[in-house]
């Protein structure tokens, strides 16, 4: 037997080290004043970095991504810590004083995600099944649930999907390449419309006198509420994340087996996946919280840690990513597509006949599809101070992600050939 060859790197803390030096400099790069830095960002993503580096090291054998254990970690620990602190931070007042129109062009956002990849795999199927068939971990609608967790929430519901529905290795590197790509393109025609936004406005007959009364409220908010971290705030938030954490594990080890043995049909919804109960648990006790006074754990910047957990999980993704794979399966771009084409073509019907403005429809879209990575860059598109209100309402997808992609995934594995 020829035993194959082992990755150049198999110390997971090496690994860890490997990974933090690479967000480290694409956070450092992407944010510095240099033109040509500046030029390069400007076409190319942080975000998609954030994935495609890490992919190389599995690529080109300096690690085996499926052999570490850093995924495992940050799936199973920082994941559930990282969707506590988002969701705690949920202000749903503030976000019902965005006024109708706003929710529901974000609702109207997670609702073309949801029914677009059904209808995406029913269309590529009508002329080609192959494209959208497969089974087993690597059928092609399990690894389009991943697809839907990032798009209605962002990476840590993506990474949610792919172990609710045990989603495959091939499927997946392939699935992420399709979201960052699609996903990008239609961030840049968001970007494109955010430029000619008075123009598109006057044309609808959007009435945009609530967005200069929003700056005015986010900047006044911000200003109140914000305040510089101390060490006991630090630990407070430690405490809350992993402390809760703790307790979806002890709660998901009983209730995984237990519904595993007691009912036959479990499986189908994946209720006797302790990792289904693990983020269903976090995410609830998470909402829960963010009636109480605990919410206010945001003002020392509880959705930056959280948001750290999340770059370390995404690029723990990325080690998993063969970035060849999308050369065998390029049928998926056009189911990728054909999807975000049913997503953006709900959002602009419905933004035309409620009149609402364009910024409502671009941060409510980006909100979904690209979460709080990005809905704060098309915000701020508009103005700088409507950046928090593309994070407050990404962070609403994270509360609501888990859920809508659990029944996205559902609707394609009924459809799929």
């Amino acid at each position: 037997m020829v035993e194959t060859q082992s990755a150049l790197i198999t110390n997971d803390a090496v690994v860890l080290g490997l990974l933090a030096i690479i967000l480290g400099f694409i956070f450092k790069t992407s944010n510095s004043e240099r033109p040509a830095l500046k030029r390069f960002y400007k076409y190319v993503p942080a975000l998609l970095l954030c994935y495609f580096l890490p992919s190389l090291l599995n690529t080109f054998g300096i690690v085996d991504g499926n052999k570490s254990n850093v995924y495992y970690v940050a799936s199973r620990y920082l994941l559930p810590a990282c969707l506590i602190l988002l969701t705690i931070s949920i202000d749903l007042k503030a976000i019902i004083n965005l006024g109708p129109k706003a929710l529901i062009m974000f609702l109207v956002g997670t609702l073309g995600i949801v029914i677009g990849g059904p209808l995406a795999i029913l269309v590529v199927s009508a002329f080609d099944p192959s494209i959208v068939g497969g089974h087993g971990p690597d059928a092609v609608w399990r690894g389009m649930t991943t697809v839907a967790g990032s798009w209605i929430g962002g990476g840590a519901n993506q990474a949610s999907m792919k172990e609710m529905f045990e989603v495959g290795g091939d499927i997946f590197s392939v699935m992420i390449t399709v979201d960052v790509i699609v996903a990008n393109i239609w961030m840049a025609v968001l970007l494109l419309m955010a430029a000619n936004h008075k123009k598109i406005d006057a044309a609808t007959g959007a009435d945009t006198s609530a967005i200069e009364d929003l700056k005015k409220r986010v900047e006044e908010y911000h200003a109140e509420h914000a305040r510089i971290p101390t060490l006991n705030d630090y630990m407070t938030l430690i405490a809350i994340a992993f402390g809760i954490t703790g307790l979806a594990h002890f709660c998901a080890d009983f209730l995984g087996p237990y519904f595993g043995t007691t009912y036959e049909w479990a499986k189908e919804y994946s209720l006797n996946s302790k990792f289904f109960w693990l983020i269903v648990i976090s995410t609830t006790i998470g909402i829960g919280l963010s009636f109480t006074k605990v919410r206010q754990i945001e003002a020392f910047g509880a959705s930056k840690v959280a948001s750290s957990f999340l770059y370390i999980l995404v690029a723990s993704i990325g080690l998993h990513m063969n970035v060849t794979a999308i050369f065998n399966n390029p049928g998926l771009f056009l189911v990728g597509a054909i999807w975000m084409l049913v997503h953006a073509s709900i959002m602009l019907i419905v933004a035309k006949l409620i009149k609402a403005p364009l910024f409502y429809m671009a941060v409510g879209s980006q909100a979904n599809v690209g979460g709080a990575a990005s809905a704060p860059v098309v915000a701020s598109a508009f103005h700088p101070s409507l950046a928090p209100v593309g994070v407050l309402l990404a962070v609403l997808g994270y509360g609501v992600g888990t859920y809508m992609a659990y029944i996205c995934g559902l609707m394609m594995q009924a459809v799929a050939p």
